[in-house]
């Protein structure tokens, strides 16, 4: 049986003045951890503006017992709990019939890359589950077609800070977030390398000096240079990232 649930209060979808804004579904434990930091700048504009949406679905509102359980010990004996798949599953199942890519945060998943985060933003939204405790039973993430995904090399103590990095990064490539278009196309990992060094007045700051290629006017000089900036700096920091722009390259 799908249960309709009301929106979290601190996360209702704003009267906007969309069609049809970019929605995130977030299933989580800790619904008063969102939106969080995505009220504010530029996130929050744009959810006030209507350029996307967020529900936050408590996963204990679908529990069945007095205690409202969501986890219980690992089959095999183990350290920690393990969520419930028959909970988690009636959580996903009260947003049935969505086609949005449905996500479970999890350091063992496939990395996150700024090409997956610019198919999300492609995408309607995306239904995003916050795993808790030692994590999700397996049968779940199979029935539900839940494509995991890391943030990183590391452990944190639920999905949600993870979530949160994530629609940070798809949020600002909807149309309408960024005050200029460009913004987005010269960053970190846009075309395979890290980002050029930034510089701003005033010319000379404790005897360091603009370059003063920047300072030139020449825009052709101005851009090769910032390309020879950014290979030097990906291949100095993150040789696995300049390994694969030079296959791409070839």
């Amino acid at each position: 049986m799908v249960i309709a649930l009301p929106v979290h209060p601190f996360t209702m979808k704003q009267a906007n003045p969309m069609a049809n804004p970019w929605h995130a579904t977030v299933l989580t434990l800790y619904p008063d951890m969102f939106p969080g930091a995505l009220g504010l700048s530029l996130a929050g504009r744009a959810l006030e503006q209507g350029i996307w949406a967020l529900d936050a679905v408590n996963i204990r509102d679908f529990a069945t017992d007095k205690h409202a359980t969501v986890d219980d010990t690992p089959a095999g004996g183990g350290a920690g709990m393990v969520l419930k798949p028959d909970i988690l599953a009636a959580a996903i199942d009260n947003v049935a019939g969505s086609d949005r890519p449905r996500l479970l945060m999890s350091p063992r998943g496939k990395p996150l890359s700024q090409a997956r985060v610019r198919d999300l933003a492609a995408c309607d939204g995306a239904v995003i589950v916050c795993g808790r405790f030692e994590g999700v039973d397996e049968r779940v993430i199979e029935a539900r077609n839940l494509e995991e995904i890391s943030i990183g090399d590391f452990v944190l103590s639920g999905g949600e800070p993870a979530a949160l990095t994530l629609l940070d990064a798809v949020i600002r490539l909807l149309p309408g977030v960024m005050g200029k278009s460009l913004s987005g196309e010269h960053e970190s990992f846009e075309d395979g390398l890290l980002e050029h060094p930034h510089y701003t007045r005033p010319r000379e700051w404790e005897t360091r000096a603009i370059p003063e290629v920047l300072l030139s006017g020449d825009h052709a000089k101005i851009r090769a240079w910032q390309r020879a900036q950014a290979e030097q700096i990906t291949h100095e920091r993150r040789p696995d990232l300049w390994s694969a722009h030079k296959k791409q390259k070839e």
